[in-house]
């Protein structure tokens, strides 16, 4: 008798699991949607307040605050990107290297690790550690100033928040991204051009004859405006994370660590969505 009662009740359970499944998706695309368009009007809102004050023929940010976020953005962050794309670099010729030279054809190395650095991944690398570096630092800064309600006093001030705290940040890493993309590409290739000599005995000087042959315009354009996108995403992500933080000194913790993994997500993410529109238009 308690076993049939038992069925009896888990039996409408059952029942309402499936729209309790299909509401939980409508729920999650709901909200996915909600943030893509709230940020994509925080964006858009941070572009025209900047706007109008050039029109009004005044500076929309203070120079020496966009300077010292470049400083910070860039210069800070060029040991980290350049270290771990020289390692990075000679693991991949050291890997390819060993395979292509059992078919005599370990010249390929030189190419393909230039080609993959500077078409992917050069800038795909260098937002993950941007991501996790500057973003982070950028929305518990801006979280902080939320919670101790700097904001608001900002705007009581008549100062747009947006063009005052956003824009100078999202300008140093939208500039500075495509320099360490750079850096990370010419630090993956010094890397590779060491191992290549010390391992397949092929001379610096036929090393570079090699990339030169096997780099195309195309690829390094291609690098430069992931580099550029990817810098802007950072940004905005960071930003608008850091501005709707709610729930005082843990909401800056939560904020922050939501702010890193999105950022990262969409980095992969749109770099691979503009790798299948890149292939499918331009092959």
């Amino acid at each position: 008798m308690a076993h049939q009662q038992s069925e009896g009740s888990s039996e409408p359970l059952l029942q309402a699991n499936p729209v309790l499944v299909v509401q939980g998706i409508g729920q999650a695309g709901r909200n996915l949607l909600a943030e893509v368009g709230g940020m994509f009007w925080f964006v858009v809102q941070t572009f025209q307040e900047t706007l109008d004050r050039i029109r009004e023929g005044r500076a929309p940010f203070r120079a020496s605050s966009f300077f010292r976020h470049t400083e910070r953005a860039g210069v800070e962050s060029v040991p980290l990107v350049g270290l771990v794309s020289f390692f990075l670099g000679l693991t991949m010729a050291l890997l390819t290297g060993y395979q292509l030279q059992r078919f005599g054809t370990e010249r390929l190395v030189p190419g393909l690790v230039a080609i993959a650095f500077t078409r992917e991944l050069g800038p795909l690398l260098t937002g993950i550690m941007l991501a996790a570096r500057v973003g982070a630092a950028f929305t518990a800064e801006l979280g902080t100033m939320k919670v101790s309600e700097e904001v608001e006093a900002i705007e009581a001030m008549g100062i747009g928040p947006l063009r005052f705290l956003v824009a100078p940040r999202t300008l140093a890493l939208f500039l500075l991204m495509p320099c360490l993309s750079t850096i990370s590409n010419i630090a993956a290739i010094f890397a590779t051009s060491l191992v290549c000599r010390a391992y397949f005995s092929i001379a610096f000087v036929y090393y570079l004859d090699l990339v030169q042959d096997a780099l195309l315009i195309r690829d390094i354009v291609t690098g430069v405006f992931k580099s550029f996108m990817f810098g802007l995403l950072i940004a905005a992500i960071a930003c608008y994370r850091g501005l709707n933080v709610k729930g005082g000194a843990a909401g800056v913790g939560t904020a922050t660590t939501s702010s890193v993994v999105t950022a990262i997500t969409t980095v992969i993410g749109v770099d691979t969505l503009y790798n299948v529109v890149y292939v499918i238009f331009f092959p």
